[in-house]
């Protein structure tokens, strides 16, 4: 297998990585100064943060098994702070939905949310972030010991099918499902690779 490539463990790869995942936020903030979002900029901002969440999510998802086949175990540097920014435009998203469509109204937004599925689906999704990033941390590994700690990260696999079924409830109503089949084909192909590599390492086990 190939060692890792230098540019994977230079002192410069992390602060780099962070700075091109925050670029997002920074135009969206920009944008919004600059009344360049369109006709109605709320609703651009609260679709563009969810679909970077989702973005996130499948980056995150991705640097496993690209670790395994590239042969590159240092890009497991950068799969926390991948997981991360899944959570700061998820945490974005709902911010912007209770902000700017809900206007803060906690009562309504409770209503709303037990109303309409796709919200429902979303908001779960959103809960379910919550003990991942909270969890995140070195500290949170060494209490809860890195058995525990695997199986409450596996929730991202709930996290990933509750974001899909998010996003294709949102879109019935346009009947628009092209965006929506390529993220559910992209999490499905990262999913099932995590799956059949669990399987395969089990079988190895029980063979040896």
């Amino acid at each position: 297998m190939p060692g890792p490539g230098p540019y994977l463990l230079h002192p410069v790869a992390k602060p780099l990585v962070f700075s091109l995942t925050l670029l997002p936020f920074l135009w969206l903030l920009y944008g919004a100064a600059a009344d360049l979002l369109g006709p109605n900029p709320a609703e651009h901002l609260i679709r563009s943060t969810g679909q970077w969440a989702l973005r996130c999510l499948c980056l995150t998802l991705a640097v496993t098994p690209l670790r395994v086949l590239l042969g590159q175990p240092a890009l497991a540097r950068f799969r926390r702070m991948a997981g991360l920014f899944v959570f700061f435009y998820a945490a974005l998203h709902v911010l912007c939905y209770a902000w700017f469509d809900m206007g803060f109204e906690w009562l309504e937004i409770v209503r709303d949310i037990a109303r309409r599925p796709f919200i429902l689906a979303g908001f779960a999704a959103f809960v379910l972030l919550l003990p991942l990033a909270a969890t995140s941390f070195n500290r949170a590994i060494r209490a809860l010991g890195p058995v525990r700690w695997r199986a409450l990260h596996r929730l991202v696999h709930a996290v990933a099918g509750l974001a899909i079924l998010h996003f294709f409830w949102m879109r019935a109503g346009k009947r628009d499902f092209t965006e929506v089949a390529v993220y559910a084909a992209i999490l499905g192909a990262l999913l099932a690779w995590r799956l059949w590599h669990r399987w395969r390492a089990t079988r190895a086990k029980v063979l040896s």
